[in-house]
Parts: structure tokens; sequence; C-alpha cells
């Protein structure tokens, strides 16, 4: 290959790998291609791992455990791949303006650590989980080597397709959804790899215990999601529309409310309950006192937003107090309420974020030139 050919391969790879918006291909289009470059590597590298095996579907060493490791591996990567693409220069976005591409806020290193780290413990306990599955639906059914590269490069293929199409694509309502996500599944993965099966007669907390074996799990999804909820505090509240000091005041006080919710989600793994009781205790409550200051505030701190969201976050908490009543006269157990409030907060949040990404409703009575951004 001439000088000027491979010059010019190599300048389009680098427009590729920091700025493929810019060309012919769309980004739908680069997703594919990602995802088809991890197949190929992925294949003979695999092939050569399973070479003169025949393989289980799970367990130590199975095709299972090698693609849900091998998956987080790639989701991490792709992540990077499509973050390095949108990131900032000055003003100008190298690749295009995202949901996270905001004038005065920019993404930090730790938060896009955290973002990393959701999708890859989502790919890795998600394939880990259909693993499971299909051990269950094809009990003693031997994998040679061949046919499980094939399978393993399909699954990494297709992790990187979906977090490169993902993250190249983030906005506060698509974070928050890979945030509940990554929640439910940490959760139940902690449930289900729990030392103790009636770890839920004592409470919620009692899943990341030092004497429970997958308390890692747990604190660590709490630890992320913390991190997670901030970030999308940080973002969602610099989309809403304001047109006074005033109201630009109550954004700020939502936004480090939202940004104390996340600190003290991720305090509550950081501080187990078993070996510092009252710290644990104390950001757990905090976290509610946040949310429920952030609800109760709303109507002042932001005039402009719809009193039907105003009137659903007193709901929440009005639910939230009936079942502190109901702990506290012993018709609930504590995991029941964590459970339900968690819900409720994370469900709000999400909600929150949807008004925010649309525009900031406007109440009965106000003008819209009051509120236009």
């Amino acid at each position: 290959m001439h000088t000027a050919d491979t010059n010019r391969v190599r300048d389009w790879l680098s427009r590729f790998v920091r700025r493929p918006g810019e060309t012919t291909i769309s980004l739908e289009a680069v997703a594919l291609l990602v995802g088809a470059i991890f197949f190929i590597l992925a294949f003979p590298i695999s092939f050569l791992v399973f070479w003169g095996r025949t393989l289980d579907i799970t367990g130590p060493g199975s095709i299972g455990t090698y693609a849900a490791i091998g998956g987080a591996i790639v989701a991490i990567l792709a992540v990077a791949l499509a973050r390095i693409g949108v990131r900032s220069r000055g003003e100008q976005p190298v690749v295009r303006a995202d949901g996270l591409a905001l004038p005065d806020v920019h993404v930090r290193w730790y938060e896009s650590a955290a973002i990393a780290l959701a999708y890859a413990v989502t790919a890795l306990l998600g394939w880990e989980g259909i693993a499971v599955l299909l051990a269950e639906s094809f009990t003693g059914a031997p994998v040679f080597a061949f046919p499980g590269a094939i399978l393993v490069a399909v699954a990494f293929a297709l992790t990187a397709y979906i977090c490169y199409l993902s993250a190249a694509a983030l906005t506060p309502m698509s974070l928050s959804l890979v945030l509940a996500v990554f929640l439910v599944v940490g959760a139940f993965a902690s449930m289900l790899t729990a030392s103790d099966p009636l770890w839920w007669q004592d409470n919620l907390s009692a899943l990341g215990m030092s004497s429970n074996a997958s308390a890692w799990i747990f604190n660590g999804t709490l630890i992320v999601a913390g991190i997670i909820v901030t970030t999308i505090g940080r973002y969602a509240t610099a989309q809403l529309p304001v047109d006074t000091a005033e109201q630009q005041r109550g954004r700020r006080f939502v936004r480090i409310a939202m940004a104390l919710i996340g600190v003290f989600l991720a305090c509550v793994g950081i501080f187990p309950v078993d070996e510092f009781f009252l710290v644990h205790n104390t950001v757990a409550t905090g976290m509610t006192v946040a949310f429920a200051a952030v609800v109760i505030g709303l109507p002042w701190l932001l005039p402009t937003i719809a009193r039907v969201f105003v009137a659903l976050g007193y709901i929440y908490v009005a639910v939230i107090a009936l079942l502190g009543v109901f702990f506290a006269t012993g018709y609930y157990n504590l995991t029941a309420v964590e459970l339900i409030a968690a819900v409720l907060i994370f469900s709000w949040i999400i909600v929150f974020l949807r008004t925010a990404s649309v525009g900031m409703p406007v109440a009965d009575g106000v003008a819209p030139e009051a509120v236009a951004a």
C-alpha cells in the first residue's frame, strides 16, 4: 500500500474513533461496525481458549462465566469509545451535542467511570443470568469449542453494539433508565446470592453486612448508583428554564438536594450497617429527608412547575410517611418500608427527569413568556 493510501486510511480511522459523526457513516452504522469488530476479535481468541475442551454452560470455567466476564470488559471498552466521541473540546463537541453536552456542565472522570461500570455490571450479571437459564433448559448439555466460540463472539458483538449506541446518545432520561436497570440487576443479584436466605426478616441493609458473602455486590451497586444519581441531578437541573435570580437560586437548591440524595445513597454502601450503624442510619435517613425537602419546597423553588407533578410528589411523601407509621406499629417490617420507599423515590426522580428533558411544564396562570429559556 502506498504511503498516501496509508495516510488516508489512518486519517479515516482517526476520524472514525474520534469524530464518527463527521464521517458519512451514521451513528447506527458505527455501532454496528463496533459490534462487528468485537465479533471478529472475539471469535479466534475464544476458539483458541476453548480448543480441545468440552464446556459446561455455567460454573467455574464455563462458557457462561467466560461470556459474562468478557461481556463486562467489552461493555467498558464500548462505552469508553462512545464517550470519547462526544466529549467536548472548548465549546465544540467532537461529534455532536448529546443530552449530556451542556455549556456549563461537563462529565467528570469519576462520573464516566461510574456510567461505564454500570453498563459492565449489567452485562456481567445479565449474561450470567442468561447462562443459568440456558443451563436449566438444557440440563447436562455440553458445549464444544467451535459453536461455543461463535456464541461468545455474538454475545460480545451484541454487548458492544448496545453499549456503544446507548452511551453515545445519553440523556438524563436515558441515563435514569440505565440507573433503574442497574439497580434492579444489582439488587436481585445480591438477594439471590445472599448467605442468609432470611435476610428480609431484618432489613434491606442486611444484604450489605460483612457476614453476607454477596455484600460487595449490594454495597458496590449503591456506591455506583449514588454517583449516577448525582450526575443525573446535575444534568437534569441544568436543563430547567430560569428567568429570574430567584428561580436560579431555586434551581441551584434542587441541584444540591439531588446531589445529596446521590451522595447519601453512595454512603449507604460505603458504610455497612453492621460496622457503621450510626453513620449508615444517618445517611439513609438523610436521603429520605433530602427527597422530602425537594418535593415539599418544589412549588417555591420552581414556581413554573406543573401542579399535577407537585401533587404527585406530595402523594409520594405521604405514602412514605404512612409506611413509617406502619413500621412503628409493627404492621410492616423495615425491609418492606425500605423497598417501597426506594421504588417511590427513584420513580419520582425518573418522572422529574422526564419533565426536565421535555421542558418544564407551565403551571396554571403563568405566562409562557415567563419561563422561556
